[in-house]
């Protein structure tokens, strides 16, 4: 590894606050200045780190090699005898990126059954560590995974967010998350006297037609959205160019950022927004959730429906439906990567192509969790399922049928190491603007500020006039 290197690299983007039978021998060509590495055979431990238990239960539901778990749930144990040692930090205050950093930089001198093996990354900083240059995350090829041919079905945003600079893939996922319009039936049968998600899907088909809907919803005393933070991720994903360009210090702020901010404090002055609810991921957003609320709708990828809405709606089944978005987007994805220096090549190919390759174990993923998963022929399939697909929640709906032709369409925004902390830190402080605590100008310097502490290499921001 190039200590140094990796070391900047991987610090540049620690989070200080959040918001999700194998023996062989070989020697595989890496970053290492043209150092090779040799792999004698494969370990007895495979270490995989992660932020929650998602990506376990996944590997229990579908990896026919597994043959069991132990009760505490951090070790699942595989036919031949290899286990599985579960890392799990969590995502709050960047505690995951913290310590999976730290074991990264220690990789080359831990011992065998102490290298990490396999670690997961998410979409807001998935760059940081599949970086060329970070050198942590292995090209797939590397490990004898053909992404032309065998990940040949999944869909290509997925696969441009998961490769570096240069366009070599080194990480794979399960998922695919593109959103949709999540909205309440008794809201829209009180407002527009339907609530069939084709007349809903007109209504909101554009930003211009979702404005003049949403005075129609303020009449009547509803909230088109929750929050200003509940349409960033849309205009986020529509940025042309990235928000640190690779080898640069200076922080651009595109023009859909900006135009994001404009539209954000004309709806929340018109009403179209809750002024209680600041941001997400909090007890008032929660709560906006609940029959109680006069919020209409909510933009959601899949696992956003089964696992931030679903639990915090407490009335019946079949008071939610879903309908296109006023335009594509994604939000979110879990990537698995091999780490580089894993002494456990064979297993670690192995999983990746079960969880990530393998059709009907991600059609099983989706049936048996509502993951919109990343096989494209499979998704197209669920589509047209009901039978197999329908969601109680939705009232019978198949939301596959919505999200299917959303994914095909996503154009990935480009990424940079430095995505997660500008996400979080603009809205932060931007947010106060919106509620009128500081100008514009005021806003703008405080992000300045904050960019500037959490990434001390950054000199520069650039705004989009």
């Amino acid at each position: 590894m190039r200590k140094q290197i990796i070391a900047m690299a991987l610090s540049v983007a620690t989070v200080t606050g959040m918001l999700a039978g194998c023996g062989s021998t070989g020697n595989t060509g890496n970053d290492n200045g043209g150092a090779t590495e040799t792999v004698a055979e494969e370990g007895k431990v495979i270490n995989i780190y992660s932020w929650n238990d998602e990506f376990r239960t996944r590997v229990e539901a579908i990896y026919p090699e597994v043959k069991e778990t132990s009760s505490d749930g951090t070790v699942t144990t595989l036919k031949d005898g290899t286990e599985i040692h579960w890392i799990i930090n969590p995502n709050q205050d960047g505690v995951y990126q913290q310590k999976l950093d730290e074991a990264l930089l220690n990789q080359e001198s831990a011992a065998a059954d102490d290298k990490v093996d396999i670690f997961l990354s998410e979409t807001d900083y998935v760059y940081k560590y599949s970086d060329a240059d970070a050198g942590v995350a292995m090209p797939l090829e590397d490990l004898g995974i053909d992404p032309e041919k065998d990940l040949a079905d999944q869909y290509a945003f997925t696969k441009t967010t998961a490769s570096d600079q240069n366009g070599v893939q080194r990480g794979s996922t399960w998922q695919c998350c593109p959103g949709l319009l999540v909205y309440r039936r008794d809201i829209a049968k009180d407002v527009f006297g339907t609530d069939d998600p084709e007349v809903i899907g007109e209504k909101v088909k554009d930003w211009d037609t979702l404005k003049t809907t949403a005075e129609e919803l303020k009449a009547k005393g509803y909230f088109t959205f929750s929050s200003y933070a509940d349409t960033f991720r849309l205009y986020g994903n529509s940025i042309s160019q990235p928000w640190v360009t690779n080898g640069e210090s200076v922080v651009k702020v595109d023009q859909k950022i900006m135009d994001w901010v404009k539209t954000s404090k004309e709806w929340l002055d018109a009403g179209y927004f809750d002024k209680t609810v600041k941001g997400q991921w909090n007890d008032d957003w929660n709560k906006a959730m609940s029959s109680s609320s006069k919020v209409f709708a909510f933009l959601l990828p899949a696992w956003g429906i089964d696992f931030t809405l679903n639990p915090n709606w407490d009335g019946k089944d079949g008071e939610w439906a879903v309908t296109n978005p006023p335009q594509e987007y994604n939000w979110g994805g879990s990537y698995i990567h091999a780490a580089t220096g894993t002494d456990n090549k064979e297993h670690v190919k192995d999983i990746i192509l079960a969880l990530t390759a393998e059709k009907d174990n991600l059609i099983k993923i989706s049936k048996d969790y509502s993951d919109f998963t990343n096989t494209q022929s499979g998704m197209r399939e669920a589509a047209k399922d009901d039978e197999n697909f329908s969601s109680e929640f939705l009232g019978g709906q198949n939301a596959y049928k919505y999200f299917a032709p959303v994914a095909e369409n996503i154009q990935i925004a480009p990424l940079s190491a430095y995505d997660q902390g500008c996400v979080e830190l603009i809205q932060n402080s931007f947010s106060d603007y919106f509620q009128d605590q500081v100008d514009f100008n005021k806003a703008k310097e405080n992000f300045e500020i904050a960019i500037k502490e959490r990434y001390p290499d950054i000199t520069e921001i650039q705004w989009a006039e």
